[in-house]
């Protein structure tokens, strides 16, 4: 063999290699992704050691608009044509939306797996431990595990698990006893007072970028008196299935519709974190 064929096999290989390269970022940026759970908070449906795709078609996948977070900016991002949008009891991947607990901002190195439980629309309430939507009869997220903490006495929970958003003497609001909260979809206008503010404030300063501030009777988005508002986003209330254990909703409030990686859809690989043996069982498990 030449150096010559040498050489004309070594582009070509290259090119396979890069074309490879290509298709497989294709395929993460929009098609699917995966995951490995390292928490129990939505088990029986999803274990700790799953490891999970994630379907980026049926809401659409996300590209960055452009690349000043890299430099300290904010992140933003346009979400491509999807199948639909995100119905009650979806089971969603999202980066964490909280991490800073002063305001509401976008991790991008920190996901979670949650149940959708209300969506842009719905006011949802928790009554007695049960989840439930206004004017709407079906079941929201795992039931028996609902149920179940339900039946809990209150001195066997944590002080810290029964405290819940907006953590505010306004809002006596507790695990058990929640809402109701009015879930904001884009172009929904709300009437702004020095309460519902408290719901409010974090998603209005991610949509706008000002800080707000109660005077008195008045509330002030920057310089200028807030008394209604328009939403420019969908956001969606998530619980994990475990109740007793997930750090969701209740407690850091609504999920903004562009932080949503996409539909979690089966368990591909299961492996105990403990003994590190596979369970076979959950390979290819479809998650509902």
């Amino acid at each position: 063999m030449t150096i010559k064929s040498i050489l004309k096999n070594l582009r070509f290989a290259i090119k396979i290699i890069g074309i490879a390269i290509i298709l497989a970022i294709c395929l993460r940026v929009f098609v699917f992704d995966s995951f490995k759970i390292p928490s129990p908070s939505m088990q029986p449906t999803i274990l700790a050691g799953d490891y999970i795709l994630v379907n980026k078609l049926v809401l659409g996948g996300r590209i960055y608009k452009n690349f000043d977070f890299m430099k300290g900016g904010i992140v933003e991002t346009k979400r491509l044509w999807g199948w639909r949008k995100v119905k009650r009891n979806d089971v969603l991947v999202f980066n964490f939306p909280y991490s800073d607990r002063g305001k509401l901002d976008f991790d991008l190195n920190v996901f979670y797996v949650k149940r959708c439980v209300a969506i842009p629309g719905d006011t949802f309430y928790i009554d007695n431990g049960i989840y439930k939507v206004k004017n709407c009869p079906d079941t929201l997220g795992y039931y028996k595990s609902q149920r179940r903490f339900a039946d809990t006495k209150q001195e066997q929970i944590n002080p810290d698990v029964w405290k819940c958003f907006p953590y505010d003497k306004a809002y006596q609001w507790n695990v058990r006893q929640f809402g109701p909260l009015y879930v904001p979809g884009k172009g929904d206008t709300l009437r702004i007072d020095t309460n519902n503010i408290k719901l409010y404030r974090k998603l209005i300063r991610y949509e706008t970028g000002k800080r707000i501030n109660i005077q008195g009777d008045t509330v002030y988005l920057g310089n200028d008196v807030l008394q209604q508002y328009v939403f420019k986003k969908n956001y969606y209330f998530m619980a994990g299935d475990l109740v007793r254990d997930s750090r969701d909703s209740r407690y850091w409030g609504l999920l903004p519709e562009d932080h949503i990686v996409g539909k979690a859809a089966i368990i591909w690989k299961s492996e105990d974190m403990k003994t590190r043996k596979y369970r076979w069982k959950r390979f290819f498990k479809t998650i509902n």
